[in-house]
């Protein structure tokens, strides 16, 4: 225990953006050294530089997650405790310094792109598509966790020579930033139908992207999906409306111009391809049990799944030890008291061992199908008002996240836990039980079908995707037990606060978005 406080403390004097001289050395590279890198290994290594957070790893699940998304969006069960529902400022310090970490590699590739000679940005093009891609994706997560940002002016000390005072970075608009990156991501979505790598450059390309192995196809794929994922995260927001039905008519309209993760096959993800390399595998077991057990079941998940046969239920989790075949979810209402006996009996359904938690192939999710097709099956219902395409597109995104955890378990290192394997006429059952699209006699009622099936697809794997969606759409319905311990907040927040080094370091830039800086302030595109 001593040793994680020393770990937590050391995290956050590194946790700063662009700020004290001595902090800003770690984040940038040495423009010194400018001559030893290329465009191909800024690619390479700006996207490295995320691994800790789009890999499972320990300090992310145990520092960042675990008292924070884990919690709001009911992923695990937990024991009740005094302030439970604030953001520790370890966990927002860890993750704030690694996004501005990546954020400086990212922004020294755009200057040795833009260095380059004409010929070879044209034939080196790719990276630069792909690498912004996913520093787009990246960047969607921290502007839906906090807001206004440092965006276009961070990450420059390399590009501005070393001079500190100019590297200052100011805080961006949250709506303008998803602006932005809606508008680059569109070109590039119309650029990549015509985008030409020579012979050559592609087989180094493949090399060097271990995303998607240098497969144009696959970054289409993942370029739309993302798209489809932030047009539906503004689609409440009046200024974003024409823009969500327009494009997003446009994709659906288009498949083979736009086309988006609509199979099992085309998940993307950043694979385990061998377990000698640690700085890919898995290690969620250590992050999710920290202290405590925090890989137990919820009972609202739980009794979802179990109420429904859901085909999932064996595949994403076991019984306790002394529950027998039974699965037994914990009441987030229940005082902590009673809550801990439960603990302390050992009957609580835990997160299937052999499929997630102690799954070292576990791969890093950057999108999947089932994910898109729900956010699809969202569209239909509410924007394009198309009831049957939104009926398959809501199938469709069940069926992959079945094939998707059962996946996992083929895949997997850890033989501890057998888990029988589905099959269609289960999956069929499954889409005729009480989740079923045609036994619903509302568009509420399937708006909360739609919900109830993105929050048992994120689970325990992306609990910020999660946290966001619930936000959004205020659905699924979670109940909390009210924290009146708390002179902050009562129940899980609206948003993480910026970190402390911010307001001393960056105090002149910080002071724009200080009246903003709390934890009931929404995000601008929750509107419920």
């Amino acid at each position: 225990m001593k040793k994680n406080i020393v770990f937590v403390v050391l995290m956050l004097l590194l946790s700063i953006t662009a700020c004290k001289k001595d902090k800003f050395a770690e984040y940038y590279v040495d423009p010194s050294s400018i001559g030893a890198t290329s465009i191909e290994k800024q690619f390479s290594g700006s996207v490295s530089s995320m691994l800790d957070y789009t890999m499972y790893r320990y300090w992310n699940y145990f520092v960042v997650l675990q008292n924070t998304a884990l919690h709001y969006t009911q992923a695990v069960a937990w024991q009740n405790g005094p302030k439970q529902y604030e953001p520790g400022s370890a966990a927002i310090g860890a993750r704030w310094g690694a996004y501005y970490g990546f954020v400086a590699q990212y922004k020294e590739l755009l200057k040795v792109y833009n260095s380059a000679p004409t010929s070879e940005q044209k034939d080196k093009r790719i990276y630069l598509i792909a690498g912004t891609i996913f520093y787009y994706d990246q960047t969607q997560k921290m502007v839906d966790l906090h807001g206004d940002i440092p965006w276009s002016a961070a990450g420059l000390l390399s590009t501005n020579n070393g001079d500190y005072g100019k590297s200052y970075a100011k805080y961006d608009d949250a709506a303008t930033i998803y602006t932005k990156m809606l508008d680059d991501l569109k070109a590039y979505a119309d650029e990549l139908n015509t985008l030409s790598v020579p012979s050559g450059m592609a087989g180094i390309f493949k090399t060097q992207d271990f995303i998607n192995k240098g497969d144009l196809t696959m970054w289409k794929k993942y370029c739309n999906s993302l798209r489809v994922r932030m047009l539906m995260r503004v689609s409440g927001v009046s200024s974003f409306q024409s823009r969500v039905s327009t494009e997003m008519a446009a994709i659906v309209g288009a498949p083979s111009t736009y086309p988006v993760c609509s199979t099992s096959s085309d998940n993307i993800l950043i694979k385990v391809n061998s377990l000698d390399n640690s700085s890919v595998t898995s290690d969620l077991y250590s992050g999710i049990i920290g202290w405590g057990s925090n890989d137990r079941a919820n009972k609202m998940m739980i009794d979802t799944m179990q109420n429904n046969a859901d085909p999932r239920l064996r595949a994403m989790f076991q019984p306790g030890v002394l529950s027998g075949t039974k699965y037994i979810g914990l009441d987030p209402l229940m005082d902590a008291t009673s809550q801990g006996k439960l603990f302390a009996k050992d009957t609580l359904a835990r997160y299937n061992l052999s499929t997630i938690s102690k799954n070292k192939k576990l791969p890093g999710i950057l999108v999947t199908s089932a994910a898109t097709q729900l956010l699809l099956a969202d569209y239909y219902l509410n924007i394009a008002n198309n009831d049957a395409a939104a009926k398959t597109a809501y199938e469709t995104g069940i069926k992959n996240s079945i094939d998707y955890y059962y996946m996992l378990r083929s895949i997997s290192d850890n033989n501890e836990t057998a888990v029988a394997p589905t099959s269609d006429a289960e999956k069929t059952a499954y889409l005729s039980s009480n989740i079923s699209w045609g036994k619903a006699s509302s568009k509420a009622t399937k708006q909360n079908l739609i919900a109830l099936q993105k929050w048992i697809n994120y689970s325990v794997l992306e609990p910020l995707e999660s946290w966001a969606e619930i936000r959004r759409t205020n659905l699924p319905v979670l109940k909390f037990l009210n924290d009146n311990t708390s002179s902050l907040v009562q129940q899980p927040p609206m948003r993480w606060t910026y970190p402390d080094d911010e307001r001393v370091y960056n105090a002149t830039n910080y002071n724009t978005v200080k009246a903003k800086d709390n934890l009931t302030t929404k995000i601008f595109w929750d509107i419920n």
